[in-house]
């Protein structure tokens, strides 16, 4: 029954999983679980009941069927299962929606790695990539890979890095699944790309990240929630502890924390609005950027969105390549076409507004760029770049 809501007649319960969860980590039988919370008590020095009473409770506690407000099994829980208040009860109402209904989410995940302009060179000659319209002045080719999920396309550029764009539909109940699914697919696809990408250049090639950007096409949060969830959207690993795995009990854990998050409100000073009021709500952070086009019409479009961080993921990725070298006391050796008067150029493109560009598209840039550290990764590299070829 985890994750789903009891009924018993005509009242419906809804089970704490994170106390389900922690219990059977332990091994650990109600009975025994009731034991040990007896024992935690008198080792306090409190007044605790009699153990069937205390295992009667725990019963109710899990399934939901007696709320834990009592403060002495709130302390008692907290002590045996070394966990705080927040961690295993959160809000003790349920996580609302518009309709009770999942929200429905495209996610496109960028995967990026470095495999050095020889290789693009060898890859372009080969046919395996064909030539693709520039990406805010960047020239690229492309390539769709087949995956036994759905087709993947593979994007290199000139100066040597390789980007894979995954497009993946998802319909979710709660934020908590997104930040869970999020955790354990990301592992995975830094897997795949690095074996793709060594099997296609014959080179030991290792993705250095994924980044992911979230299309919500149908919202399921009342008006006073809808900013909030989509801020922990952005950031969907508010949700998780550390060093959580991708297990139902991190799951359920997520679900308390997110509907903690909703009721009190979530606004970290690091995340950027790009939205328009009555058009779109929008949020760039370092984890993300989410975009909910609330009149489609009138908003930006998805492939806006992908074209910015594609160009933005390329240079961020070429950068950090440069900056590697050095961290490992080497002069970097780029390509001659890809100095520092490139990427100063790159600069420029990408931070100084077009003459058609509209106020939406540069302020979804301006907030992306910002949140990304791009503009500083880049002046370093400059820097960098500039100062080696003047020895």
């Amino acid at each position: 029954m985890s994750g789903e809501s009891v009924r018993a007649g005509s009242k419906q319960f809804a089970p704490n999983n994170v106390l389900v969860a922690k219990r059977q980590a332990l091994g650990w039988s109600r009975n025994r679980a009731a034991r040990e919370l007896e024992r935690a008590g008198r080792d306090r020095g409190l007044s605790v009941p009699e153990l069937g009473t205390i295992e009667k409770a725990l019963y109710r506690h899990e399934t939901g069927r007696a709320a834990y407000r009592d403060p002495l099994y709130v302390e008692l829980y907290c002590l045996v299962y070394e966990a705080t208040v927040q961690d295993l009860f959160g809000e003790i109402e349920p996580a609302s929606s518009a309709n009770g209904e999942a929200f429905g989410v495209r996610s496109h995940k960028f995967v990026a790695a470095y495999i050095g302009a020889e290789q693009v060179d060898a890859l372009i000659t080969r046919g395996v990539v064909a030539k693709h319209p520039p990406q805010c002045g960047l020239e690229c080719h492309v390539a769709d890979v087949a995956h036994a999920e759905g087709e993947r396309r593979l994007y290199v550029w000139p100066f040597g890095v390789a980007i894979f764009h995954v497009v993946e539909e998802l319909e979710l109940p709660n934020i908590a699944r997104l930040a869970v699914w999020r955790r354990k697919t990301y592992a995975r696809e830094l897997e795949w790309a690095s074996s793709h990408l060594s099997g296609l250049t014959g080179a030991l090639v290792e993705a250095s990240y994924v980044l992911s950007t979230y299309w919500l096409h149908q919202p399921s949060w009342p008006g006073h929630e809808m900013d909030a969830a989509i801020r922990i959207m952005c950031a969907p690993r508010v949700l998780l502890e550390r060093a959580s795995e991708a297990t139902e009990a991190s799951l359920a854990h997520a679900e308390l924390v997110e509907r903690s998050l909703l009721a009190e409100g979530y606004e970290p000073a690091e995340m950027v609005p790009f939205g328009i009021k009555g058009i779109s709500i929008g949020y760039a952070s370092w984890s993300g950027v989410v975009y909910c086009p609330t009149a489609p019409r009138r908003a930006l479009a998805e492939d806006e969105l992908v074209t910015i961080e594609l160009a933005t993921q390329a240079i961020w990725a070429y950068c950090e390549h440069i900056n590697r070298q050095v961290e490992q006391g080497m002069d970097p050796e780029v390509p001659e076409p890809y100095g520092w008067r490139f990427l100063r150029g790159v600069r420029s493109r990408l931070t100084n507004a077009r003459p058609q560009e509209t106020g939406q598209h540069r302020s979804m840039r301006t907030a992306i760029l910002d949140t990304s550290g791009l503009i500083g990764h880049l002046s370093q590299a400059i820097d960098i770049l500039r100062e080696t070829s003047e020895r």
